[in-house]
């Protein structure tokens, strides 16, 4: 395999950059960097959502025909690496990754009108109406029930683990249309707007005190037929899609790659207590190369999966591999960069925003103050999106033929 970009690509990533260089502002990336949460706040990820909207490149994984940028899957990778690496903050994938490649798929032109423009632009906030209390792993054996009347679907049940519930117009939801067939078969994909009687929001907090995720509540919920995406029935197949979409094709391991670059640094600054820095300690040092070496590993992964895109072949299973790798890569560095900060990473405030004029006084460092919601919050990345059980069952199955 030819791991180097075209002459084309490399322009491209020129282009990036210059971007990056020119719009991204300071203050997004030192709130991105204060953020201990998963996702941002909207206040940060909308303000960048609209400078990637007047540039075009928003939605840069539809159909350029729906909206998107028409960029090969290598641009794509290369994008979202200078983006890793500018520090740029996260967008909500859920609208731009997650719904909005389903409407473009699955969805009639009437549906494609009426939801993407509002998804491009930022007016319409997403959510994802997904797992329930007792079905998470298994999401076939959701109980969220939809009954059809006249031209409406009505609906009933909850949905737990929301993210930005608090913050969406819409929620996309899997729902039980059918329990008389099997259970895979007997769910429907809907939309459904949040602002009405029969939706409720209740909000969970992590253990770091970040308020991401809340469970919504249905109780006689109405959504129009037209909201139905595809037919009844066919939901399974559309989550499958949208799972996929939400796994993989992206790019984890630059952003990784930064963070162990970080680590180095870090220990570099902090005093070992025994004459020097921690990152003379050789058994340290051991520690994070190991990291490395996997982040590395997992980037090749990632440049094979771009290869078989580029030739127009689906990414397939291949991104549950890259998705639990990821998650763990994650948290070894997020235990790593805790015992390199020391007392000073024991602080856990609860206010939030931790950028701004209102953000409380860091003890030691402002990295030290994210130190520790960055921890505890990451220790769901290897549950959310599919646990690290469901991934290895996926790769033994149909990667491995086990």
């Amino acid at each position: 395999m030819d791991m180097e970009f075209s002459p084309e690509d490399q322009a491209f990533r020129e282009e990036v950059r210059e971007f990056l260089s020119a719009k991204l502002p300071d203050h997004l990336r030192v709130g991105a960097k204060q953020t201990p949460g998963v996702f941002v706040e909207p206040d940060i990820g909308m303000e960048w959502h609209r400078i990637l909207y007047e540039q075009g490149w928003v939605a840069y994984h539809w159909p350029k025909e729906d909206g998107g940028t028409g960029w090969t899957p290598t641009q794509k990778f290369i994008f979202e690496k200078e983006c890793a690496l500018a520090g740029a903050p996260g967008i909500s994938i859920l609208g731009l990754r997650l719904v909005g490649p389903v409407i473009c798929a699955f969805g009639t032109q009437e549906q494609k009108d009426r939801f993407l423009p509002g998804i491009l632009s930022g007016e319409d906030y997403w959510c994802q109406g997904y797992s329930e209390p007792g079905s998470g792993s298994d999401l076939a054996s959701l109980k969220t029930s939809a009954r059809l009347e006249g031209d409406e679907y009505i609906v009933n049940g909850s949905k737990i683990w929301t993210t930005h519930a608090h913050h969406a117009d819409w929620i996309f939801a899997l729902v039980r249309t059918n329990p008389d067939v099997k259970k895979q078969a007997g769910i429907t994909f809907l939309l459904l707007p949040m602002d009405q009687d029969g939706v409720e929001v209740a909000p969970i907090l992590s253990m770091s005190g970040d308020h991401e995720v809340n469970q919504v509540f249905f109780d006689n919920a109405r959504t129009s037929v037209d909201n139905r995406i595809g037919e009844e029935g066919q939901g399974w197949t559309i989550a499958k899609y949208l799972l996929e979409n939400e796994r993989g094709g992206s790019c984890y391991a630059p952003r990784l790659l930064k963070n162990i670059d970080e680590l180095e640094k870090l220990a570099d600054q902090q005093p070992s207590g025994v004459n020097g820095a921690l990152g003379h300690d050789a058994r340290l040092r051991d520690r994070i190369s190991r990291v490395r070496l996997d982040a590395e590993a997992l980037e090749v992964t990632e440049l094979r999966i771009l290869a078989e895109l580029a030739k127009g072949r689906s990414p397939g299973p291949q991104t549950s591999l890259c998705k639990l790798l990821g998650s763990n890569i994650g948290q070894s560095i997020d235990t790593l960069r805790l015992e390199i900060l020391g007392y000073d990473a024991l602080q856990l405030p609860l206010e939030r925003p931790l950028y701004g004029n209102e953000a409380p006084e860091p003890v030691g460092s402002e990295l030290a103050q994210v130190a520790m919601g960055k921890y505890l919050n990451n220790r769901a990345a290897t549950i959310f999106g599919g646990s690290d059980e469901v991934q290895k069952n996926i790769i033994a199955k149909t990667v491995l033929g086990l």
